[in-house]
């Protein structure tokens, strides 16, 4: 009897075993990760970033060397450490989008991620904004980081425009997904930076929702469902054209979306 009073307990357990111990796996790579980044980030302000080795980044986190190159393949690598796995949540938002959701309130919903990941660690954050200022070799890094969210968010916008209600024989899908894309981006990017600049003071998340809207009213008739009787949107006439837009960092949101939409309408 007591055996098989015990046995219906052994499969109450809904979660595979294996999954469990991935997501521990999961977590305990996540913590070596950011006290690699967090000791980095400290030799860089003490010692300058130049000077720094992987062996003094591994010695301050009480690790070997082999560990550090576990986790990074360079120095310049461990100052962003959670970007695969935010890329991964963003990926994830896109994947589990209710079908009644505009596109790009999907992707401004996965692109918070990415804000929710700087805002984890305010310090770091800063102090990490500061850095990337005076190396160059680590703006490239974070510039490199950035196209991989609007590579991302590219192909998610592709595939969902209106196959009926776009019948633009121009074929503008591609040159509207990536210019909807990027305008995200850079919304997202512009209140960063400005938070950022600000010490990571004031409500980040109601300040990406402004600059979101702004996004959302330039260009969002643009992506799955544009009235049959818009204008339709000038076109780029040959494959692989680069939209070039100029526009000063500081400047408020709404102006810079203004020279995209302006730059577009130049190509005509």
């Amino acid at each position: 009897m007591s055996q098989a009073a015990k046995s219906p307990r052994t499969q109450t357990s809904t979660v595979p075993p294996e999954r469990t111990a991935g997501g521990r796996a999961a977590a305990q790579r996540l913590k070596m990760r950011r006290e690699l980044a967090a000791a980095a980030m400290e030799l860089f302000a003490t010692k300058g970033y130049e000077a720094t080795t992987v062996d003094e980044i591994a010695a301050r986190a009480g690790v070997a060397r082999r560990t550090f190159f576990r986790h990074f393949r360079s120095k310049e690598e461990a100052i962003f450490p959670d970007h695969d796995d935010t890329l991964v949540r963003a990926e994830a938002v896109l994947n589990a989008a209710p079908a009644h959701e505009h596109p790009l309130d999907t992707v401004c919903r996965g692109i918070k991620e990415v804000m929710r990941m700087y805002a984890a660690q305010p310090e770091i954050s800063v102090a990490r904004y500061k850095l990337t200022r005076e190396v160059p070799t680590l703006r490239e890094a974070e510039i490199a980081s950035v196209a991989r969210y609007e590579r991302l968010f590219t192909r998610y916008l592709l595939g969902h425009f209106d196959e009926h209600a776009h019948h633009d024989a121009a074929n503008d899908d591609p040159l509207l997904a990536e210019v909807a894309a990027s305008a995200v981006v850079t919304a997202h990017n512009h209140v960063l930076r400005r938070w950022l600049r600000a010490g990571a003071q004031g409500d980040v998340e109601a300040q990406l929702d402004h600059a979101f809207a702004i996004v959302r009213r330039t260009f969002g008739t643009g992506i799955a469902g544009r009235p049959v009787d818009e204008p339709q949107p000038t076109t780029a006439t040959a494959t692989g054209d680069v939209l070039v837009a100029v526009a000063r960092t500081d400047a408020p949101l709404d102006e810079i979306m203004r020279t995209i939409e302006g730059a577009l309408k130049e190509r005509g």
